[in-house]
């Protein structure tokens, strides 16, 4: 039997290379390759219903309806009739939607709608009028911020939903449409899973739905590399109205699926139970080897410290920063200045200031001379680890006072710094590939927040400062060294 998202993949191709990157910005949105569609496709588990009700929000040219209907067609999904509501704003691609979704009324007794909607205000108005009429989704929504103050962040807040991407909004709002036992699956950034912005998010999806099913790429730009798109994305498979189970974690090394390893997990090792701010955790490891050891259970807040991002933000303190030393100077440290665990400074003919002035309107921006840890804010997308740390120890500089800018996360102790041996146990075990493991578990992102570092789980305060004093003894360290002793420890 032929299955027509294979011609659907081919013009999707041809469109692609037609539509500009400005275009393409846009509208946030990004059309589903073909083994991605299919392999989203095979998510949904066959069920007892007669008539599926498919939602589509985003629909592009309908590559994921059409790997959906190529399965019912197989008789993979046994329904006897599909009614399918694609949404597709752009005026280009509606057409070849309809065109493409007609083609499956030769194999299949199908009703298609297709509408020219923004789906968000439709969906609001559904859902305002207590309708959940959908039993299941397919969708790749697109990715772009909301502004505070836009029409799309005043539509939803009438639904109850706060939320700050288009994708999260489109999922919310895909959540609400969907009837008890409703299926949805979705590929999405990975950038919810933690941060502060999409608890909310986050919320929705525990109080209304389970989570099933997640998918990681190995490779951060597999799933829309045609479009050069370096974003990290996960799939998910929801359930609405039902009860959480273990969630089953799958892992491919690229969107051709081929090398898909599969492990099951208890939700309480996806969404930690003492978490109060919910972060997903995405364990890429068989269970009995992601069981985090009882060593590394203890907050920044028990070992006595605190984390917080640097107090200089250059553009307010403009007329104070200085491009080399000088006299009533301090040193400024931006991430420029860590190279790996070094500090280097100062950094001349870098295009970053070296040092700021010290008076009575800077004063309050600047921390005491002290020993602190340093982890740089952002990371570049290719970098090995997500989180490098250094140390600043008490005499690196000559000076009482030192400024840190606001690119850079600070761990300090009531700000002021940190006994020696418990920054270098600190900076050592935040350099472990263990860590950087535990982190990829819920961050997305090439960005360490201090919520992050907050919320990660670290050896007790003994155990980091016996650490400390190994790293100062052996001197140079290797990251073969760092993870033996790290491993050991934990």
């Amino acid at each position: 039997m032929l299955q027509l998202s294979e011609h659907v993949d081919a013009v999707r191709k041809e469109i692609g290379r037609k539509i500009g990157p400005k275009q393409k910005s846009d509208f946030g949105q990004f059309m589903t390759p073909l083994t991605v569609a299919r392999f989203m496709a095979s998510l949904f588990v066959p069920s007892s219903l007669q008539t599926a009700r498919l939602l589509d929000a985003g629909a592009g040219i309908g590559s994921l309806s059409g790997a959906f209907l190529d399965r019912v067609a197989l008789g993979e999904l046994p329904f006897s009739r599909v009614e399918v509501m694609a949404y597709e704003i752009d005026d280009k691609l509606r057409g070849v939607l309809s065109e493409n979704l007609e083609k499956y009324k030769t194999q299949l007794s199908l009703d298609i709608g297709v509408r020219s909607c923004d789906f968000i205000e439709d969906a609001v108005d559904i859902i305002t009028q207590g309708r959940r009429d959908f039993t299941h989704a397919i969708l790749n929504p697109p990715y772009k911020k909301i502004n505070s103050s836009s029409r799309h962040r005043a539509s939803i807040r009438q639904v109850g939903i706060e939320t700050v991407n288009l994708y999260s909004a489109f999922l919310s709002l895909v959540i609400d449409l969907m009837q008890q036992g409703g299926q949805i699956v979705a590929i999405i950034p990975r950038s919810f899973c933690n941060g502060p912005y999409y608890k909310p998010f986050r919320k929705i999806i525990f109080e209304k739905t389970a989570i099933r099913h997640m998918h990681l790429f190995g490779a951060r730009n597999s799933a829309f590399k045609d479009d050069d798109v370096l974003q990290e994305n996960i799939i998910i498979v929801l359930e609405r109205d039902a009860k959480q189970g273990r969630v089953t974690v799958s892992t491919s090394t690229d969107d051709k699926f081929l090398d898909t390893e599969i492990n099951s997990h208890p939700f309480n090792q996806i969404v930690f139970p003492d978490d109060p701010e919910q972060f997903i955790h995405v364990p890429t490891l068989p269970e009995q080897d992601n069981i985090v050891s009882s060593s590394a259970c203890f907050s920044l807040a028990d070992i006595g410290l605190e984390v917080s991002t640097g107090p200089v933000v250059d553009f307010r303190l403009k007329g104070h920063l200085r491009q080399d030393p000088d006299s009533g100077t301090v040193p400024l440290l931006y991430p420029c200045h860590f190279s790996g665990q070094s500090v280097v400074w100062p950094r001349l003919g870098a295009k970053k200031p070296n040092a700021i002035l010290h008076n009575a309107e800077t004063e309050k921006w600047l921390y005491p001379s002290g020993c602190y840890v340093v982890v740089k804010r952002f990371s570049s997308k290719e970098e090995r680890r997500r989180v490098v740390a250094s140390v600043i120890y008490q005499d690196s500089f000559n000076s009482t006072v030192i400024g840190l800018e606001n690119h850079l996360n600070v761990l300090h102790c009531g700000k002021k710094g940190i006994p020696e041996h418990l920054a270098r146990g600190v900076a050592v075990f935040l350099n472990s590939t263990w860590l950087d493991e535990q982190f990829r578990h819920f961050s997305g992102h090439t960005q360490v927040n201090a919520t992050d570092l907050r919320l990660l789980k670290y050896p007790s305060r003994d155990v980091l400062i016996r650490l400390g004093a190994w790293a100062k003894e052996k001197g140079e360290l290797t990251q073969q060294k760092i993870d033996d002793k790290v491993r050991r420890l934990i």
